[in-house]
């Protein structure tokens, strides 16, 4: 997959977000976990955006970080949805899968980073 593609699939990750927090109740929790799941889905897509910008490993590896954190709370909120029968289960469980994928190819890029740097780093010793 492509960063090109990859920013894609993030930036749709989080307008599908935006529909589930359509279908909260409008009492406190729901208002609660749209503000959160809002926040941390499109933090995702931003910061995995500001990754792909960055100027040096150290702030690429930063903002990767970031959106890795930001994807895991995304997922978070979507299984508490689900937990707590806010929208029917069988509602978010292709977007609760997408989550999942999305933490495992952030967690992948982080760790093939962190592989590359630490190598270097051997060479240069």
């Amino acid at each position: 997959m492509t960063a090109e593609e990859l920013k894609l699939r993030l930036k749709t990750f989080a307008y599908r977000c935006v529909n589930v927090c359509e279908f909260l109740p409008k009492k406190r929790i729901g208002k609660i976990i749209e503000d959160q799941l809002l926040r941390s889905s499109f933090s995702v897509a931003t910061n995995y955006r500001a990754a792909c910008r960055a100027q040096s490993q150290p702030q690429f590896l930063s903002k990767l970080n970031i959106a890795l954190e930001e994807m895991d709370e995304s997922q978070f909120w979507l299984e508490v949805i689900s937990e707590l029968e806010l929208i029917k289960k069988e509602k978010l469980t292709l977007l609760i899968a997408e989550a999942e994928e999305l933490v495992k190819i952030l967690s992948s890029s982080k760790n093939t980073v962190v592989k590359k740097n630490k190598a270097a780093n051997n060479h240069k010793s």
